[in-house]
């Protein structure tokens, strides 16, 4: 799929900025994030990957995204109108293999115990992550 080929990339490019990526993280239920990235200071960014015009006109979600994350960004392929992008967020361009940050989103601070709630959630559902790759029967018993 076209916008897990841009996360991939998003992932490979923060990864190398020193951030800890999860693609498709839910913060709350109900939401589900194409990436949330962890950075080396802490800071929470919050990526969300459009394919197409079509993809990102029929998202309406993606302002209670804003109150998960320090800083919101777009990730989008080099031939996206980026003009339809709302102003006071990120822009990322990228495709399968890296990307770039052509705009770096403004930053609003999350209250101190909204982060360090993520980052103990991000924490578990990146090492339930790790032990289904290792054991793919693990969430189907019991512990």
């Amino acid at each position: 799929m076209p916008g897990q080929l841009l996360a991939r990339g998003v992932c490979r490019h923060l990864a190398s900025q020193g951030f800890a990526v999860i693609e498709e993280f839910t913060p709350e239920r109900g939401k589900r994030v194409d990436v949330m990235a962890l950075g080396p200071n802490g800071e929470i960014w919050v990526v969300e990957c459009k394919s197409s015009r079509a993809d990102f006109m029929t998202d309406g979600k993606w302002r209670g995204y804003l109150e998960w994350c320090d800083r919101y960004f777009w990730a989008v392929d080099q031939d996206f109108p980026t003009d339809l992008l709302p102003d006071g967020t990120g822009l990322i361009i990228a495709d399968a293999y890296d990307a770039e940050v052509l705009r770096m989103a403004p930053e609003e601070k999350l209250p101190g115990s909204r982060r360090n709630a993520l980052i103990r959630k991000f924490a578990a559902q990146a090492a339930r992550r790790l032990q289904l790759l290792r054991d793919p029967d693990f969430g189907l018993t019991p512990y």
